[in-house]
């Protein structure tokens, strides 16, 4: 899914199957406009520790780390900046309270 938030930044998740693995692998995006600086995707799948899943900056000045996950399964989660910044995603497939007065973005694998 993908998505053009009021920048007209676009955000990306994407998954690809793993082979002959009930798993896929995710691939979160961030455009080079949606933040300076360094940032993490944290979520249920990783214990929401900032140091697991670092993005990385591309070439084409986006941001991205891929995850693999198990398919059949529903992780909220959010962008973390070096700034402590929660950043959500505008290509969540849906949304969910988090219990702190906002909302989580959820990826459906």
């Amino acid at each position: 899914m993908s998505d053009i938030d009021e920048q007209g930044a676009r955000h990306v998740i994407k998954q690809t199957p793993v082979k002959g693995s009930d798993k896929v692998k995710v691939n979160f995006v961030l455009p080079k406009e949606s933040t300076a600086g360094k940032v993490s995707v944290v979520g249920d799948f990783n214990g929401w520790d900032p140091f697991v899943h670092p993005l990385k900056p591309r070439s084409n000045g986006t941001k991205s780390v891929s995850v693999t996950l198990p398919v059949s399964q529903r992780f909220a989660f959010k962008y973390l900046d070096e700034n402590g910044q929660w950043l959500d995603d505008d290509a969540a497939h849906e949304y969910v309270d988090n219990g702190a007065g906002g909302v989580n973005s959820v990826v459906l694998t």
